[in-house]
């Protein structure tokens, strides 16, 4: 993360805005493939879109920040989400919270210092018979330890950060 000026590709939205350009309700699906091009919004992108769409920034941002599937924040590459319902709570939540607090130096709705790994809260995933249930990367882990938690969140990180190196790292050989 740190304080790198980061290089934004203005043209990737130029297809996005002509194709959504003049058409009413268009702000959500315009936001939601800036995100699937840059994943996050960055503050330079609404700008962008709001000067030329020709929508106030201050609606986009109300847009953005009102819908969870926005993220105005640069995320890691890897998602780990941490459930905390009532379920997961009771069988151990708070101390797989804690391991991950520790071990990887990120608190939830933050991302670890080398961009690699976002850790959220969620609050049901609907699998409370694998209580505590985690998520990493799309892939439910269930009756999880801290210690077996851990070795978990970190084969998965390490197994898609050799993927990546060897398909090229966006995923697709380039």
């Amino acid at each position: 993360m740190g304080s790198d000026v980061e290089s934004i590709d203005f043209t990737l939205m130029d297809p996005v805005i002509e194709t959504y350009r003049g058409q009413p309700g268009a702000l959500i699906p315009v936001l939601q493939k800036a995100q699937a091009l840059y994943g996050y919004l960055p503050p330079q992108i609404l700008e962008l879109i709001s000067r030329r769409l020709n929508i106030p920034l201050s609606k986009i941002h109300g847009v953005a920040t009102f819908y969870a599937q926005f993220y105005l924040e640069r995320r890691g590459r890897h998602m780990l989400k941490l459930c905390d319902g009532t379920a997961c709570h009771v069988k151990g939540a708070p101390a797989l919270l804690n391991a991950a607090q520790e071990s990887l130096g990120a608190a939830p709705g933050q991302t670890t210092a080398d961009g690699e790994l976002s850790m959220e809260i969620v609050y049901c995933m609907g699998s409370c018979a694998l209580a505590p249930v985690a998520v990493i990367d799309g892939q439910v882990a269930g009756r999880m330890q801290p210690d077996t938690f851990l070795r978990r969140v970190r084969k998965q990180v390490g197994t898609a950060e050799k993927h990546a190196e060897e398909v090229g790292h966006d995923g697709h050989g380039n």
